[in-house]
């Protein structure tokens, strides 16, 4: 197993909580807002309900109750069956250290091309540099609450499903998913849980033994040793679920109260440090407790000080899936001038073999079919007293998802933590 390289020093990244800002297109939320309400006057896709209902005009928010099958415009078709692959240079853009350097080296060996990947350290820079053109990037990797702006804005192109036969491998729910139906834009790329990650030797008690594990964030006897990360939707959402408020989504004025007075309490009870390194910050000693992702939990083994035992580490999720669940995408951006090497990649990284070395670069769980949950740890992925950071299946039909908001909801949340990191 390919395990990743990065080690505590090395400049903090953050995958995937500011693809969920507000700033999407490059542009500050009450530009976002604007352009969104435009948007909402012109059509954009078909969204279909439970019983397949009639297609509504508009920005779609797509649900697991209100799922969407975005229209093919005319100006932007799939590319046509039986074409050769181009020359290259392929151009991905990703976040750092998301993509394993032998997994690259693969690809380019096997279609005699180069791969360039470059990185980005927030959206308003990924997004705005998409937009000019002035770098023609060919693949992007954004988290699924994005992918109705993306469509919108016509940023990312459909696919054509022949050059993407493993596709099959993945998922049966990820092969036609409710923000994407027919899998007509995007194939999954990982799959993580939000929990709750602490360091046994600075954390006594058994967190996963309370009656309310996210309670241990607002213990005050861990005062300046916890963490919360630093994406408004993921942390409000956990707030909201601490709290009692299951609608992690909510446009109801008195579930933001709640949710705003939780943050209040807990910024006097731990004084959070908010943040999206925390893969570096609690293997370091500057957490003892931090509300983490899966897959930073995992890569937290690899940020340890030289000697210290990875045993020391733990990480919570419900066991009945009812918490927060989430995935991220593989997109073909319009931009691109390979567009057949594009979808070749796409498939290279859905490859069985592939997706699973892959995982044991970055950390983050591929959702393939070959994977049993049960032998991850068996398998070295996964260490013992870590295995309740592998994702099941069957969660994403019982978990809280993060969805796309409307623009006034979306406006109310932002000053809700607007507020919270001001006082942080």
């Amino acid at each position: 197993m390919e395990q990743s390289p990065r080690r505590a020093g090395q400049p903090a990244f953050d995958r995937r909580a500011l693809l969920r800002n507000a700033a999407l297109l490059g542009i500050s939320v009450p530009a976002l807002s604007a352009l969104l309400q435009a948007c909402a006057d012109s059509p954009t896709g078909s969204g279909k309900g439970p019983g397949g209902g009639t297609p509504t005009e508009g920005l779609k928010i797509a649900s697991p109750d209100n799922p969407v099958t975005w229209d093919i415009a005319d100006d932007n078709q799939p590319i046509a069956d039986g074409l050769q692959p181009e020359k290259g240079p392929l151009r991905v853009y990703n976040y750092a250290d998301y993509l394993g350097p032998g997994v690259i080296k693969a690809f380019e060996e096997k279609y005699g091309v180069d791969v360039k990947v470059s990185t980005f350290n927030d959206t308003d820079e990924a997004i705005t540099k998409i937009r000019t053109g002035a770098v023609p990037f060919d693949i992007y990797f954004p988290s699924y609450d994005q992918i109705g702006r993306l469509v919108t804005a016509k940023l990312i192109r459909p696919l054509n499903h022949s050059y993407i036969p493993n596709l099959t491998n993945v998922w049966e729910s990820f092969q036609s998913p409710w923000y994407d139906g027919e899998a007509r834009y995007s194939v999954p790329y990982s799959v993580y849980t939000t929990g709750v990650g602490w360091r046994t030797d600075k954390v006594s008690e058994d967190v996963a033994a309370l009656d309310n594990p996210y309670d241990a964030l607002w213990n005050s006897d861990y005062k300046g040793m916890v963490g919360i990360i630093d994406d408004w939707h993921t942390a409000m959402a956990m707030v909201a679920l601490r709290s009692g408020v299951t609608d992690v989504n909510s446009e109801n004025p008195a579930d933001l109260e709640v949710i705003q007075t939780a943050l209040t309490e807990l910024s006097a009870a731990t004084k959070p440090k908010v943040t999206v390194s925390m893969y570096n910050d609690l293997p370091a000693g500057q957490l003892g407790i931090s509300q983490m992702w899966s897959g930073d939990i995992v890569n937290a083994q690899y940020y340890l000080p030289k000697g210290q035992s990875a045993d020391i580490l733990r990480y919570w999720f419900p066991e009945d899936g009812k918490g927060l669940v989430d995935n991220d995408l593989m997109l073909v951006l319009k931009g691109g001038n390979n567009p057949v090497l594009a979808h070749l990649f796409l498939n290279h990284l859905l490859d069985e073999k592939t997706s699973l070395k892959n995982f044991g670069y970055i950390g983050y769980q591929p959702p393939q079919n070959s994977i049993d949950t049960d032998s991850l740890v068996a398998d070295g992925y996964l260490p013992e007293n870590l295995a309740t950071a592998a994702v099941r299946k069957e969660w994403f039909d019982v978990a809280y998802r993060l969805l796309e908001l409307t623009v006034d909801n979306d406006a109310a949340w932002h000053q809700v933590w607007q507020q919270f990191k001001a006082g942080a």
